[in-house]
Order: structure tokens, then sequence, then C-alpha cells
């Protein structure tokens, strides 16, 4: 039988991909920003490389703000690191999430980065101890 900390995991996981499906589905169905930029994207790619490269000529009090630059330069960034960016964080609250649907409660946690780090160098110096007692011993 599950406890309530399980159920309560099990609603979250749930909640969190149905969230999931509407973000992407807004990003890529809905978003007009998206549409646009996709569009430009197959129009060209020697487009795209002119903006990037921008020359010290065109900068101008006139011309577009800093913000617009650096936005424009962040869209231009490839896919997988874009994909990075958001996957990591993405995955480690899912593996959270899912690690409160376990029936254990001190496994709660053990599949986020940080403290994995920490149980696995927490793991070796306990059993380099361990090696170490039992090499003195004999």
């Amino acid at each position: 039988m599950m406890n309530f900390r399980q159920r309560m995991g099990w609603i979250g996981v749930g909640l969190y991909l149905l969230a999931s499906v509407a973000a992407v589905y807004y990003i890529f169905e809905i978003s007009q920003t998206y549409n646009r930029f996709a569009l430009a994207q197959k129009e060209g790619e020697a487009g795209a490389q002119t903006k990037w490269s921008g020359d010290a000529s065109s900068s101008s009090p006139s011309s577009a703000s800093w913000i617009v630059t650096l936005k424009t330069r962040l869209l231009l960034l490839p896919f997988w690191v874009w994909a990075t960016i958001f996957l990591i964080p993405y995955l480690q609250v899912f593996l959270f999430l899912y690690s409160c649907t376990r029936a254990d409660p001190k496994t709660v946690g053990y599949c986020i980065l940080p403290i994995c780090l920490a149980v696995l160098c927490n793991r070796h110096q306990t059993f380099a101890k361990a090696s170490n007692q039992s090499a003195d011993c004999s």
C-alpha cells in the first residue's frame, strides 16, 4: 500500500508531465515568435549568418537596442545548446519528483545530481576508510 508521500509524488509527476506537454505544445504550435523564427531559418541560413557576424559600422544610435541584439544572438545558438540548457534542470526536477514515489524515504532526492555526487563521494571515502582499516588489522 502506498503512503501519502508516494501518492503526492505520483500526482506531482503527472502534473509535471502535463505541464511539460502543455509548454511544448504552446512553444511549437501556438507561439508566433517561434513560428516566425522557424520560417526565417527555413528561408535562408545566409541571412542568419550575416546577422550573427554584425558589422561594427552598423552599430549606430538608431540601430536596434542591445536587448534586441542579445535576443537575436541567443536565438541563433544551436539546438543542442538550448536542449542542454533546458533538459538538465527539467530532468533534475523530474527525477526528484520520481524519487518521491519510492517506498524508502531515505532514497528521496538521490537522483538529483549534486546529492548523487555527494553520496557517491561519501561512499568512496567510507570504502577507502574501511579498506584501510581491514589492511591494518591483518
